[in-house]
């Protein structure tokens, strides 16, 4: 397909309730979304950089900027795939979220344009996925325990607790009570702890938990292998795994027994699931993690985490869980055998329709087209 058109729209959502990590409190997410016009039809794709450099050096506005002045001119007027668009950017150092949010727009265009959606695409095995929810830092510990029991009866199969120094053990202990034994419950530490802490992480055993996701910084692998060492729960790498040969190397130092795949952080869909590939051969299970993603992210999301080796729930909530009213038709948790799961979308490309009026209503700033 040719590359006739690439749109920017930078949108802001509220968020239901504030959502706080180790590095940040949000009250509404500012969100870029990314239009592509070929010559075969449009795809929309999003990215998931937030606000400000925090979680990662990437943000919104860095991503757009260099989607203008880089990214885009190298794919418009262009005859290529979506699989050629990697190598297309690949003179552009880093900026992965920037990139996945142009790889998946192409990626909806050509599929539509097949009559074949993401799920078909990417290998899927399941019409329906296992859903988890992730569970921000709470101001009390009722509140968080009220927030949690909410999330157990709309029925999620496993939650995720955010933890940071000082916000770990006790939490940890007051949800596990709540849900009890058999029910799944692991931690993201999001790069909070350091070395020095790893006795305190390994306390965590006692309330046998999935994994304990990302405590140190993205860099320290060593701590890492040493803490998969100590603990007995299942160390799972996260902002570390940047792309497939990434993954297996830190497999093979014993740093991770589990693996989150972020597709906008390693770079887009095809990278993430060369990443499970690699994970499968290694018998190491994944997980699909989730980015405050609206209904367009997470109708892909949906799709990658059908592939077999996505065997723990994943980050794939339920629209509501964030947004009131979504950029999409909204994902549903299922009812009766599917309690707890949505449903992969089955339509062309990402299977959902933005709604655009609220494109325009939500825009933060003009839109931008490059040509």
């Amino acid at each position: 397909m040719r590359v006739d058109a690439i749109e920017l729209h930078r949108v802001g959502i509220p968020l239901v309730t504030p959502f706080e990590t180790s590095f940040a409190r949000e009250h509404d997410r500012e969100a870029l979304l990314v239009r592509v016009r070929t010559d075969v039809g449009d795809g929309w794709g999003e990215c998931v950089a937030g606000r400000d450099p925090l979680y990662s050096s990437e943000y919104v506005g860095g991503a757009a900027r260099v989607i203008a002045d880089y990214l885009g001119p190298a794919l418009l007027g262009r005859e290529l795939a979506a699989a050629d668009a990697a190598a297309a950017m690949g003179r552009v150092a880093g900026h992965r979220m920037a990139k996945a949010a142009l790889e998946a727009a192409l990626l909806d265009a050509e599929l539509r344009a097949a009559g074949r959606s993401m799920g078909e695409a990417f290998g899927a095995v399941r019409e329906w996925v296992d859903c988890g929810v992730s569970v921000g830092i709470a101001p009390t510990l009722e509140e968080l325990l009220d927030e949690v029991a909410g999330y157990v009866e709309q029925g999620y199969r496993r939650i995720k607790l955010k933890i940071k120094p000082g916000w770990d053990r006790i939490p940890v202990a007051a949800v596990r009570e709540l849900i009890g034994p058999s029910m799944g419950l692991q931690v993201d530490a999001n790069t909070a702890y350091v070395h020095d802490d790893l006795s305190a992480l390994a306390a965590l055993d006692e309330f046998d938990l999935l994994l304990i996701e990302q405590p140190f910084a993205e860099e320290d692998i060593a701590s890492h292998v040493a803490l998969a060492a100590a603990a007995s729960t299942p160390v799972c790498l996260d902002e570390s795994i940047l792309d497939a040969t990434v993954a297996a190397d830190v497999i093979a130092r014993r740093a991770t027994s589990v693996v989150n795949i972020k597709p906008g952080r390693v770079g887009g869909y095809l990278e993430a699931i060369r990443i499970h590939d690699v994970c499968v051969d290694a018998e190491i299970p994944v997980w699909c993690g989730g980015m405050l993603e609206t209904g367009l992210g997470r109708a892909a999301n949906v799709a990658l985490a059908a592939l077999p080796g996505f065997i723990l729930p994943g980050d794939t909530s339920a629209s509501d869980r964030y947004y009131a009213e979504d950029l999409t038709e909204p994902f549903v948790l299922g009812t009766g055998e599917h309690r707890g799961q949505l449903r992969v979308p089955t339509g062309p490309g990402t299977g959902v329709t933005v709604r655009e009026e609220l494109v325009r209503d939500w825009a933060v700033t003009a839109p931008i087209t490059l040509r």
